[in-house]
């Protein structure tokens, strides 16, 4: 299995989002990236975000030369309907976007029209009028922290094979003891663990960062390594056919989250949960045990404190304790 991320892996694909027609100087935008040091996934992002926006051009035959305000309206409602098409991929044509699809959409827009004007390029549009839209504010869907705790401690007894059971519960502890991505879980090698507990962590926008395990995710992880015999230097491996190839083999990030999936399912937990899920439980719970969001900022690699707090959402039952607590008039009537 190739170590690099699925979208990397996916060259072929990737090749096809250079097919655009209406959008000037694009090539020369995706060089400037290049040599400001994005990284492969945020360009791979922009390419893809930014064939919405040529696709919306072309079913109007217009240019960037052409745009006005009311097209930038009519742009956004582009984005909303489920009438776009996206070439590379049929399927994705008759789904809405989601509030959080759109604005990454319009931020991608925004670089692009910033480029063409920093170029000189006679752009009648700025990029403060593709003001974002309203993201929606759904129920935070984080388990109470018995039912994560369950969740981790699930491989131990659901996996029949003690060496995929140890593997799957080390992964499971170090994404809840750390806070860390999912791809940062998966990217980890051998030699990125010394036995102090300490990891150095190169995140999202290539920002890097130290996390700590636990005590408890350390042993977990002394465990799986104890299983292991070869020489791959990924620290998260699979168990069938790992020294029939020599190249780098890791866990997926599908076959992660199909297994986390298959175990809440299992423990009959009813709150959607994923990798991303054990992420926000740990910035949810270390806040309520009285942690500094400054410092949970710090551990989760976050650029700006305000996307930390998107992050820390109170449990119901935390919220409940606390209305109990601090209510005027929660104190009984004498």
């Amino acid at each position: 299995m190739d170590s690099r991320s699925p979208k990397a892996q996916n060259k072929k694909n990737d090749q096809s989002y250079t097919r655009y027609t209406n959008l000037d100087l694009i090539d020369d935008f995706f060089l400037f990236l290049q040599t400001n040091n994005y990284s492969p996934e945020t360009i791979y992002n922009y390419k893809k975000d930014l064939l919405h926006f040529d696709n919306f051009l072309k079913s109007r035959n217009i240019y960037i030369k052409d745009m006005n305000k009311r097209l930038i309206f009519e742009f956004k409602a582009y984005l909303s309907s489920d009438e776009r098409e996206t070439p590379t991929n049929r399927q994705e044509a008759s789904v809405r976007l989601s509030s959080a699809s759109i604005n990454r959409c319009l931020s991608a827009v925004r670089a692009y029209i910033l480029f063409l004007i920093d170029q000189e390029y006679d752009c009648p549009v700025v990029p403060d009028q593709f003001k974002m839209v309203k993201r929606e504010r759904p129920h935070a869907n984080i388990a109470e922290l018995n039912e994560l705790i369950s969740l981790i401690e699930a491989p131990s007894t659901l996996e029949k094979d003690p060496e995929i059971s140890s593997r799957n519960r080390a992964m499971l502890e170090i994404l809840f003891a750390t806070g860390m991505r999912i791809s940062e879980l998966l990217n980890l090698n051998r030699r990125d663990i010394d036995g102090s507990g300490r990891i150095f962590i190169t995140g999202k926008g290539r920002k890097q960062r130290f996390v700590y395990l636990t005590e408890r995710a350390q042993a977990y992880l002394e465990q799986y390594l104890s299983f292991r015999n070869d020489t791959q230097q990924a620290l998260f491996v699979p168990t069938k056919g790992k020294n029939i190839t020599k190249s780098q083999r890791r866990i997926s990030t599908n076959y992660l989250q199909e297994r986390i999936k298959r175990y809440r399912e299992k423990l009959r937990i009813n709150i959607p949960t994923s990798a991303h899920s054990l992420r926000h439980g740990f910035a949810t719970y270390l806040t309520e045990e009285g942690a500094s969001p400054a410092a949970v900022q710090i551990l989760l690699g976050h650029e700006s404190l305000n996307t930390t707090t998107r992050y820390i959402n109170a449990s119901d039952k935390f919220a409940q304790e606390t209305h109990r607590k601090y209510h005027p008039l929660a104190e009984k009537s004498k």
